[in-house]
């Protein structure tokens, strides 16, 4: 019993790493300031309903300018898109 609570341990945080992107890890003073960088996402189009550091990543919830629902990880210094899940 013991063993399948250890597998199903290991099986759930490794779906927790899968989801999560590869960004670059950048020296925090490089970073673009997590203010300006959500004014430039929205200035790109999207609404943001939730904004977030994750990892080495800026990541966020909300849409695209067209409406549709997405989950973005941005590089915290240049703001390319490194990952983005959005509803088809």
């Amino acid at each position: 019993m013991l063993k399948i609570g250890a597998l199903l341990v290991m099986v759930l945080l490794s779906g927790a790493a899968l989801a999560s992107a590869k960004c670059p890890a950048h020296p925090r003073g490089e970073w673009i300031k997590e203010s300006d960088a959500r004014a430039r996402i929205e200035a790109q189009g999207y609404q943001i309903r939730k904004f977030k550091v994750d990892g080495n990543c800026y990541e966020i919830y909300g849409k695209t300018k067209e409406g549709k629902k997405a989950e973005i990880y941005f590089d915290t210094k240049t703001l390319d898109i490194v990952k983005a899940e959005i509803e088809k």
